[in-house]
């Protein structure tokens, strides 16, 4: 048997939801470290965003493509013909078979990966212009330390695809008999675009706001214009708000009687409170990060110790809020 289909029977639960979670999280954490390992010995973040990219990318492919593994798998041991990967055009013509893929799992898997296509490769291209992410300066001189933020960037994943995978486990026969579409499919969608859309226009009018200090063209601190007047932090609003679009339409699925089937939580009396708990999980550990940890604390007390005493640093403070954006 091959390490992959070994690894295929060691994580094949009678649990659909543990079948995709559990090989799903582990490729998370053992992508992180392989790339943790080089990256300590060089005392390097470059590639450390990068690779939260690519991790989710990996992962997020991998839970949509596992029940296909697994019948293939199968089908390698008994000797028969292995049926063909799932096409993801055939998901909305209505041709995908038993075996194929329900549109949510298509769109919701598309929206993660294009929202980490973007912010990796920004995030990659603003640290290969400075040289550095200065977060790193301490905590990669430390190995230990260094570690750690691969492991706290492998657990960040998990939480926030839990949602996407909890989709992508359920059988296509499942959720085939679903509504076309619902009210949730809607509106979180439409959360998602204006997130990402919201994000995307802050990053570039920050972008180019600093490369036009570089050419000399103003010689303004901070950035106090375009959405930058409307919420100190537009971009951390953008993304907590794309990741509660994304929790809204999963939760139309995992709260719903199909979905409790899907998972195999159908009769229990947690069931729905888990399903709701797996979809914005990954919204509310976003925003505390962003809140309380790495986003708006580090920013904050950069700027303060800078420009805290000028008159109209305090005067954006005061009539620009922090994070929701008032227009």
């Amino acid at each position: 048997m091959s390490l992959l289909g070994s690894l295929l029977h060691l994580t094949n639960f009678r649990n659909p939801f543990l079948r995709t979670l559990i090989p799903s999280v582990g490729a998370a954490f053992a992508i992180q470290t392989a790339v943790a390992i080089p990256s300590i010995l060089a005392k390097s973040e470059r590639f450390y965003d990068l690779s939260g990219s690519l991790t989710y990318l990996s992962v997020t492919a991998l839970s949509l493509y596992l029940p296909a593994l697994r019948v293939r798998a199968a089908a390698s041991l008994a000797g028969t013909a292995k049926p063909p990967f799932p096409s993801l055009l055939d998901t909305f013509t209505g041709k995908g078979g038993p075996n194929g893929l329900n549109w949510r799992q298509v769109v919701l898997s598309t929206a993660v990966s294009i929202w980490a296509t973007r912010l990796g490769s920004y995030l990659f291209q603003r640290v290969m212009q400075d040289g550095k992410d200065s977060r790193f300066d301490e905590i990669k001189k430390s190995p230990p330390k260094f570690l750690a933020a691969f492991m706290a960037q492998a657990t960040w994943i998990s939480l926030c695809l839990m949602p996407i995978l909890a989709v992508n486990s359920i059988p296509h026969a499942v959720l085939s008999t679903l509504p076309a579409i619902g009210i949730t499919d809607v509106v979180g969608l439409l959360l998602y675009a204006g997130g990402l859309g919201f994000e995307v226009a802050a990053d570039r009018q920050k972008d180019a706001w600093v490369q036009a200090k570089k050419r000399k063209e103003h010689d303004e601190d901070f950035l106090t214009h375009g959405l930058w007047s409307k919420s100190r932090h537009p971009n951390y609003f953008g993304e907590s708000t794309l990741w509660t679009g994304i929790a809204v339409t999963s939760a139309g699925v995992l709260a719903s009687n199909i979905g409790q089937v899907g998972m195999g939580l159908a009769g229990t009396s947690y069931g729905r409170f888990l399903g709701l708990g797996m979809c914005f999980v990954s919204p509310a550990f976003v925003t505390f990060l962003l809140l309380k940890v790495s986003g708006v604390p580090l920013s904050e007390n950069k700027y303060d110790k800078k420009y805290g005493d000028r008159k109209d640093y305090k005067a954006w403070k005061e009539n620009t809020p922090m994070f929701i954006p008032k227009f």
